[in-house]
């Protein structure tokens, strides 16, 4: 039995890292468009699932896909196409409220358990200067919302409720409950 992880991210590689475990990286190739007219908790969750499904695997082997987007006032936003798509996703982020959500699902044999892991954060007010600087350093080009807070996005961030790995992309508290439920043998330690 192998552990896959179905992602080419290497912050998920890392916090996967996190268990010990040793893992593969099968990343999934998918249409990763979502259905704006539907629940942004419910289609990061759908295309979670999707990658699992379509990673290479036997059934004995344990699969961990993840998919994450923000959403600020109703507004889905993924990774940006480019500079100037980054700096409108930090104006609207700069002084408000704001999601990270991350669906979650793993695979075992005929089981899978799919879940989405919310957490909330707020930016302080960014000034353009701030904003510019920060994009100019490529960083928020390969990140969801254009910010990544374990990096210098965490000058922004005021205030985080909930799982901040989940923010990285990764919710490892709750993925840990599901990975002992689906391979106990080796969340107890053995292998």
């Amino acid at each position: 039995m192998s552990l896959i992880l179905a992602s080419a991210s290497p912050r998920r590689r890392e916090l996967l890292g996190l268990f010990g475990i040793p893992f593969q990286t099968r990343p999934a190739d998918i249409d990763e468009t979502m259905d704006p007219s539907l629940p942004p908790e419910r289609e990061v969750a759908r295309v979670s699932r999707a990658k699992a499904l379509a990673a290479r695997r036997e059934d004995a082997d344990l699969v961990v896909a993840a998919d994450t987007i923000v959403v600020c006032q109703g507004k889905v936003l993924g990774k940006p196409a480019d500079q100037e798509r980054a700096v409108e996703m930090l104006r609207l982020l700069s002084g408000r409220d704001h999601q990270v959500m991350t669906g979650c699902t793993v695979v075992r044999g005929d089981r899978i358990e799919t879940f989405t892991e919310i957490t909330d954060l707020h930016f302080r007010p960014l000034s353009e200067g701030e904003i510019r600087r920060y994009v100019a350093t490529g960083e928020p080009l390969d990140k969801a919302g254009a910010c990544g807070n374990q990096g210098g996005a965490a000058l922004f961030c005021e205030r985080i409720v909930g799982d901040y790995y989940n923010v990285m992309g990764l919710p490892v508290c709750r993925l840990g409950q599901v990975l002992a439920r689906l391979a106990p043998e080796w969340m107890e330690g053995g292998q």
